[in-house]
Parts: structure tokens; C-alpha cells; sequence
């Protein structure tokens, strides 16, 4: 994969989610939520938020974002947000595989 599929995955996942998404919740979700509603007097829809925004963070903080794009679509985030990888930025994709095999051969 590449950085297209990755950009046109994007695109496909983000055309389909609506502005309003259902989630189910388990006993231990609900209780945190319910924990961090009343904590922060905050809407439970602003928790989510944030709480999105929280995990996206720290995803990219630690490199785990970088990991499973690397392995998924052989880009970093950092390549997604230029647009082009890295190979393309320092113009290394420009020149020729060399033939080691053949390089010696007269």
C-alpha cells in the first residue's frame, strides 16, 4: 500500500462518519464516563470528543501511529501530512536501482 491508498482510505472512512456516531458502552466505560461527567461538568459528547482527541494524541506521541502506518501503507504521519514520502522529498526516488550484481563485471 501507499501513500494514496492511505490518503484515499482517509477520505473513504471520513465521508462515511456521520456528525453523530452511536457507541455502545460496557459496565467499566460507562463508569468512567459517568466518573469524568461529573468531575469535569462536561457534556458527555465533549468527553467523547476529547477523549478521541486524547487517544489520537498520544497514538502519535509514542509512535504507535507511525508503527501501524508504516506497516499498513508504508508511510509515516509525517509523510501523510507532507503529501509525499520521504524518498519523493529528498528526490532519492529520481535515480535508478543500482545493479550491485553487475556494477564489477567488465
Amino acid at each position: 500500500m501507499s501513500l494514496d491508498d492511505l490518503d484515499d482510505d482517509v477520505k473513504a472512512v471520513y465521508s462515511g462518519l456521520n456528525d453523530e456516531h452511536a457507541v455502545g458502552l460496557d459496565r467499566e466505560t460507562k463508569n468512567e464516563l459517568a466518573m469524568l461527567t461529573a468531575v469535569f461538568d462536561a457534556d458527555v459528547d465533549e468527553l467523547v470528543r476529547r477523549g478521541i482527541h486524547a487517544l489520537f494524541r498520544s497514538t502519535v506521541d509514542t509512535g504507535d501511529l507511525d508503527f501501524h502506518l508504516r506497516q499498513g501503507y508504508d508511510v509515516t504521519y509525517d509523510e501523510y501530512l507532507a503529501g509525499m514520502t520521504y524518498d519523493e522529498m529528498t528526490g532519492a526516488d529520481q535515480y535508478p536501482q543500482r545493479d550491485d550484481e553487475r556494477r564489477y563485471q567488465m
